[in-house]
């Protein structure tokens, strides 16, 4: 399994890729930074100088229903922003 899972695109971080040139993504939840760098640098040919992660737990979620009461659970998942150095820019949308 890869490191990388997928980019967060939201209009937060999209206003935040342009001014703090900062990007996020979802990430395995077994990675560290060091691997999280090493990814993204190999994945866009970039250079990374920061890196910040977010471990989210999951949450019980119950609805009412006909058949009754139906409980479960959202996924845990791990974000991590990514500052880059430099002029360097990620583009997600090229690959369209």
């Amino acid at each position: 399994m890869g490191i990388l899972i997928k980019p967060i695109v939201t209009e937060k971080l999209t206003v935040q890729g342009e001014k703090l040139n900062r990007y996020g993504f979802i990430v395995a939840r077994e990675a560290n930074k060091l691997q999280i760098k090493a990814a993204v640098e190999q994945a866009y040919n970039v250079t990374v100088a920061d890196i910040n992660t977010v471990n989210y737990n999951g949450k019980a979620k119950s609805r009412f229903t006909k058949a009754g009461i139906l409980t479960g659970r959202t996924n845990r998942f791990k974000k991590a922003y990514v500052t880059l150095a430099g002029d360097d820019k990620i583009d997600f949308y090229a690959n369209i």
